[in-house]
């Protein structure tokens, strides 16, 4: 290839989706194909309603085959028109025409560019949902399973990267679980009602379809009653596609792509958590988590003895890029009259690379989640850094009944920072204080003290959260 050739996009600078189903899913030949199937199944329902012969139906579905079609053609003529359906359609009834010239009339009939597009990017999307959701569903499996292994395995809790109060990993594994969960809801939920087809005509009032209804039955004006064909219309497109029946014609009434937004960028953002927290965790230092290890993965070009966390790194960086991108398909909404001059077009690689990231970001986390090595023995060290002074607030509540709430945490503040000065157990600081002598005795001190014994309810939370269904799958 030289400099001055195309070439397609490879990925190279988007390897979170690298190899996933999911770059296949959306690819231009994806696309196309998509927008093929809607154009067959168009001409499929509209032959159910007498409206196109079943031998044209048939001669436009065996056309509509992507490998027929050179991609890279059409994208140049669709400079032309702002779209390449219009060129799709003139290849593929020039195809149909080929095999059977009485079919060729029937291609894209009654029909606009847009219900094509827009029911081929649901085709897209549905199918991309598809994979989100098994993606999702085997992360969260991955993830109870950690949860339910470490239902007690304690650890610090942080909060403003600081030791507070100690947890379990088996709570934090429980709390990504139910993000995943959340975002599986949100997709299935897109999934099921809200990606529809797109039946519109040239201006949303449908004539077109009509007129031709209105021709095949002899063309006599008022022979179809238009309520009954339009509703059977719809159904027998939905059934088609397997897409969701339409409410109304949304050429500019853009809920469907907004709400699929919203859930793509959900979905990152409850994956992208769990990416934040294990870069926290695999940081040398802290060492309590790693990344499955896999032959030269995460090598550093300079550094030979790094391995880097480049599951997390990889489903960050999609977690990071989608809101905004799906903040553009929202603002997308704002189209005016009854089709947009340059705001549907808009739409177009911003719903590839949202679809795109989305599930690259899901599939990554499958690895992450069932890969995970958890080692327990770092948290507890870890926990024991802060020489007990994470159960502060234990005793600060133990001593408030005797000397007041304020005093109480007046007196572990004191004491908590001699003991990080002087380096002395807290214990032992504690201990040679009068007013904590007169109320707690050794044992009692250091029963309050043991980190192991101040998780409150992580536990029955972790069995709390482990209750909640997957769903189907």
């Amino acid at each position: 290839m030289t400099a001055a050739e195309p070439g397609p996009d490879a990925g190279l600078l988007s390897p979170v989706c690298a190899g996933t189903p999911v770059e296949a899913a959306v690819d231009d030949r994806a696309w196309l194909q998509a927008m093929l199937d809607a154009e067959a199944a168009l001409a499929r329902a509209q032959s159910t309603l007498g409206t196109v012969p079943p031998a044209a139906a048939a001669a436009i579905t065996k056309a509509a085959r992507a490998e027929l079609f050179d991609v890279r053609a059409l994208a140049l003529a669709a400079r032309e028109t702002a779209n390449p359906v219009v060129p799709l359609v003139r290849e593929l009834t020039r195809l149909v025409a080929r095999s059977d010239p009485a079919a060729a009339e029937y291609v894209h009939r009654g029909s606009t560019s847009q219900d094509v597009f827009d029911t081929g990017a649901m085709l897209v999307s549905a199918r991309v949902a598809r994979l989100l959701l098994a993606d999702l569903r085997r992360t969260a499996d991955a993830l109870y399973a950690l949860a339910a292994a470490h239902r007690d395995t304690p650890m610090a809790g942080r909060t403003l990267a600081l030791h507070a109060v100690p947890t379990t990993f088996g709570l934090k594994a429980a709390g990504w679980r139910d993000l995943v969960l959340d975002a599986a809801d949100r997709v299935a939920g897109v999934l099921e009602s809200g990606l529809p087809v797109s039946l519109g005509g040239a201006a949303g009032t449908l004539a077109g379809y009509l007129e031709y209804a209105e021709i095949a039955a002899g063309g006599a004006s008022g022979g179809v009653d238009h309520g009954a064909y339009l509703d059977a219309l719809n159904g027998a497109f939905a059934a088609e596609t397997g897409l969701a029946r339409q409410t109304v014609p949304w050429h500019s009434l853009r809920t469907p792509v907004a709400d699929l937004a919203a859930a793509l960028a959900f979905t990152t953002g409850a994956l992208g958590k769990i990416a934040v927290d294990v870069q926290s965790m695999v940081r040398t230092e802290v060492g309590e988590v790693a990344e499955p290890a896999v032959a030269g993965r995460g090598r550093s070009s300079a550094m030979p003895h790094k391995r880097n966390p480049v599951l997390a790194t990889l489903i960050r960086s999609a977690a990071l890029q989608l809101p905004a991108l799906a903040a553009g398909l929202t603002q997308c909404m704002l189209a005016e009259d009854e089709r947009s001059a340059g705001v549907w077009h808009a739409e177009w690689p911003l719903l590839r690379a949202c679809l795109r990231l989305a599930g690259g970001a899901a599939h990554t986390a499958v690895e992450l989640a069932e890969g995970l090595v958890v080692r327990p023995e770092r948290m507890r060290g870890n926990l024991e850094m802060t020489g007990s002074q994470m159960t502060s607030e234990r005793v600060a509540a133990a001593l408030a009944s005797g000397l007041g709430r304020g005093r109480a945490q007046e007196l572990l503040s004191e004491a908590s920072a001699t003991a990080r000065r002087t380096g002395r157990p807290l214990a032992e600081v504690l201990a040679a204080l009068p007013d904590v002598a007169a109320r707690l005795d050794a044992r009692e001190l250091a029963a309050l003290l043991d980190p192991l014994g101040y998780t409150g309810a992580a536990g029955p939370l972790t069995d709390r959260a482990l209750e909640r269904p997957a769903g189907p799958a």
